[in-house]
């Protein structure tokens, strides 16, 4: 790899370019014109390599973001951990469209990552993490953006199931909708994804206690930070509990996703963006 890319603005570009590109080519494949009236396939090998390429790119420019002076020392605002978010929502997008059709998320999460590639280019943040050398703190890391990402994919594949349904009653489904999976698939696929999230949430939340404790002799601090992401924990408990013992599906199902959604990124992203953005701070 040219090494002006591993150093420059290029990176951000070639990524947002590549993910514009895609995405209008969806929208002029997927949601408009003659072709509509072919059947609904999944993605093609082109379009797969082309999508990993981005992904390529959009991983460089993160790695520059979070790793600026190559010393193992971690910078991560609120629009890098938006862009990572994102990049691993796409890439599991990208593995599990081998596996499940989900068609429509591309016009959602391509012009999403298109735009959170640029922010920390944009949006340079300061914050540097304490103890990013541990390897405790890197797993609880880890699994916290693993948790956010899938919860942002769960969160996307929500809306698409929201329209979806509303068009439905409407009577005014598309070919592209009308060629996407049963509802009840759907969200057979939604509750995957957000199982898998909560379950990476919990073990979050509990290598925060086991992280804190470590280093600092106390539990887990109770911030902003802390209680919202145990509030979106205390949420997403609910609508699993709620779907095992009362059947909770349809709208029911979709508010409470998308309500535990917003209350997660209020636990770190938007106490960042409150903090760099409009207080000016750096930590």
């Amino acid at each position: 790899m040219p090494s002006i890319l591993l150093h420059s603005p290029l990176a951000h570009f070639a990524a947002a370019t590549l993910y514009m590109g895609l995405a209008a080519h969806f929208w002029r494949t997927r949601w408009r014109g003659a072709l509509l009236d072919q059947p609904v396939r999944g993605l093609a090998l082109w379009e797969r390599s082309w999508l990993a390429v981005a992904l390529v790119f959009h991983g460089l420019a993160l790695g520059m973001g979070i790793f600026p002076q190559g010393d193992g020392s971690m910078r991560f605002g609120f629009a890098v951990a938006l862009s990572m978010m994102t990049w691993l929502a796409v890439a599991l997008y990208w593995i599990e469209s081998f596996y499940a059709r989900m068609e429509g998320l591309q016009m959602l999460g391509l012009p999403l990552a298109a735009i959170c590639t640029l922010l920390p280019w944009l949006l340079p943040g300061q914050h540097l993490l304490a103890n990013a050398a541990s390897l405790t703190f890197r797993l609880h890391f880890l699994m916290a953006m693993l948790a956010y990402s899938l919860f942002t994919l769960a969160a996307l594949h929500a809306i698409l199931m929201a329209v979806t349904e509303k068009r439905l009653h409407r009577g005014r489904l598309t070919p592209l909708f009308a060629g996407l999976p049963p509802l009840l698939t759907m969200e057979a696929l939604l509750f995957r994804l957000i199982n898998i999230a909560f379950g990476l949430l919990t073990l979050t939340l509990l290598s925060g206690v086991l992280f804190s404790e470590h280093l600092f002799g106390k539990a887990l601090p109770i911030n902003h930070k802390t209680v919202f992401a145990v509030l979106s924990w205390l949420i997403f408990g609910a609508l699993l509990v709620g779907r095992q013992r009362y059947g909770w599906r349809g709208r029911t199902a979709l508010r409470w996703t998308l309500a535990g959604f917003a209350v997660l990124l209020l636990a770190y992203v938007g106490s960042r963006f409150v903090l760099e953005v409009i207080l000016g701070r750096p930590a």
